[in-house]
């Protein structure tokens, strides 16, 4: 089947950062940034926003495919370099990608139709905010997926709270608080994806789905997936992070010894405030909708836009990459209850309002 162009609207003034087009029946979305490994940037976010709402319109859009150019991944997460530096100008420009991002990470949750994710390779942070809230969710013996933003000083987001604390147990607070890279087994067991898929068959599974229903193609490209290391964890990691508070975590955990202690040493080389505020946002989240969880993690993530640690963690991971971060405060117990609920608190009128009824209401107003 040939190639139609879709409307592109956006994304022909982004010099070909993301790519859509139509084969078929399928739309596809193919972020293009593969010396990034595709990180996702404002444009692209706004691009997708667009695009993806004008085929959730389209008859002649049966299914939507999202995927990565280049071999080393989906998308390795937002463009924390581009973060780092509009945080010395005020933040304001990264508040405005998150409010599109987090628009775009919730317009994937409801998406009328087939939303299938090709989790192949590097799949962290932002990437995961563009699959896993997708219908069709595929994962590769070569994913590595998770959310590592404890280790830049900042926390879970884009809806990333609310997917975590739906997993089995407690492995999606440990997944959270450790940043780990996980595989794309541990994935499935996370409840962050549907299907294991080998990844030299994808080629063929999108060829496919541009002719075929979702579920069929998907159903006969689909194997059993490997073991997953996290669910054989999940006994200790059940018993240690079941508490509220995270000293008592770390304590529970060398009491445990083994693979635990080394979970501890990994929390606690991340910024204090970002482990404490990030398990306070898993408790909080429990019960929320989506549009509820990402109003929160939008109130929480400028609140770090304002603090030392997310910058000072971008510095020593990607800018100055001396892995040294110095975090203020250095320690767990130097971070108080009200040092954490402080990042809850109402923005006023710079709060993200995301359901229909708050922005007619906010429109009305104006």
């Amino acid at each position: 089947m040939g190639t139609e162009a879709a409307q592109e609207g956006a994304g022909e003034a982004l010099n070909g950062e993301v790519l859509f087009e139509r084969r078929g029946s399928l739309g596809v979305v193919t972020l293009n940034r593969p010396t990034a490994v595709n990180a996702l940037t404002a444009g692209m976010a706004a691009a997708m926003l667009e695009q993806l709402t004008l085929w959730a319109e389209d008859g002649a859009v049966a299914t939507v495919l999202v995927r990565g150019a280049g071999d080393r991944g989906l998308c390795a997460g937002g463009d924390i370099v581009a973060i780092y530096r509009d945080i010395f100008d005020g933040g304001d420009a990264t508040a405005d990608f998150w409010a599109d991002e987090y628009r775009l990470n919730l317009l994937i949750s409801e998406y009328p139709k087939p939303y299938v994710a090709f989790m192949d390779g590097l799949v962290l942070g932002g990437g995961v905010g563009i699959s896993a809230h997708g219908s069709v969710r595929i994962v590769t013996e070569r994913t590595r997926t998770g959310m590592p933003e404890t280790t830049i000083g900042f926390v879970p987001d884009v809806g990333g709270t609310l997917l975590l604390s739906g997993s089995p147990g407690e492995t999606g607070t440990h997944a959270a608080l450790t940043g780990a890279h996980l595989s794309g087994a541990d994935a499935l067991f996370l409840g962050l994806a549907d299907h294991f898929v080998p990844s030299a068959s994808l080629a063929e599974l999108a060829a496919a789905l541009e002719t075929e229903a979702a579920e069929a193609a998907v159903a006969r490209f689909a194997e059993p997936a490997p073991q997953s290391v996290l669910a054989a964890q999940q006994e200790w990691i059940d018993a240690c992070y079941s508490s509220d508070d995270a000293e008592e975590i770390l304590l529970r955990l060398r009491t445990v010894g083994g693979e635990a202690a080394g979970a501890a040493d990994t929390i606690e080389a991340k910024s204090p405030t970002a482990v404490k505020v990030a398990l306070e946002s898993l408790r909080r989240v429990r019960g929320l909708s989506l549009e509820r969880a990402l109003e929160q993690e939008y109130r929480v993530g400028l609140r770090f836009l304002a603090g030392p640690d997310f910058r000072e963690g971008i510095r020593a991971q990607v800018v100055d990459k001396d892995r040294n971060p110095r975090w203020k405060p250095a320690t767990l117990a130097e971070v108080t209850p009200e040092d954490v609920a402080a990042y809850f608190a109402p923005l006023g009128g710079r709060e993200l309002k995301l359901s229909p009824a708050e922005k007619n209401k906010e429109k009305n107003h104006v």
